[in-house]
């Protein structure tokens, strides 16, 4: 079996973002941490599932505000926020021998959205995740930063909508 390089760095939460979100969330709510009792929530912040028995918090997170607030664009009405499962607690994030795109089951229906420089969407697909994931995703990003207007993609999970991943130009 031949092994993948992704072509592509799924960024995850940032940590001063993570910090700001134990505390209080972007809908400006307190959440509280739980202990996983099931294993299997996709983690933001480390890009992987979560563990049976780790203490974790399902916070409001709108990725697109925050990227703005970096790079002073304008999202407008595109600023959405939704939910996503986070580490109570500080984490390692993504490991370093990581590969390949998380979250990545196939068959699996994500949107890939794409965002211009002001936060502005022009454009997206439905992806339904191939045997092989890393590919399709890396045709789908190939296919979006074809578009020069193209500064950032997320991926989303079709059935809840939450935001998985970023991927910037």
């Amino acid at each position: 079996m031949t092994h993948h390089i992704a072509q592509h760095v799924a960024r995850p939460i940032e940590p001063a973002a993570l910090k700001e979100l134990r505390d209080t969330d972007d809908a400006g709510a307190t959440r509280t941490p739980f202990t996983d009792t099931e294993g299997g929530h996709p983690l933001r912040c480390c890009l992987r599932p979560s563990r049976v028995g780790e203490r974790i918090t399902l916070v409001t997170y709108a990725p697109l505000r925050r990227w703005a607030a970096e790079t002073w664009a304008k999202p407008g009405a595109y600023d959405e926020q939704g939910p996503v499962f986070i580490h109570a607690e500080e984490c390692e994030g993504p490991a370093a021998d990581a590969a390949g795109y998380p979250f990545a089951r196939s068959g699996a229906l994500r949107t890939v959205r794409r965002y211009d420089s002001e936060g502005r969407i022009v454009g997206g697909r439905l992806l339904e995740i191939p045997e092989a994931a890393d590919e399709g995703f890396d045709g789908a990003f190939a296919e979006a930063f074809a578009d020069p207007e193209v500064a950032l993609v997320h991926v989303r999970a079709v059935e809840y909508g939450c935001f998985h991943f970023e991927v910037r130009r």
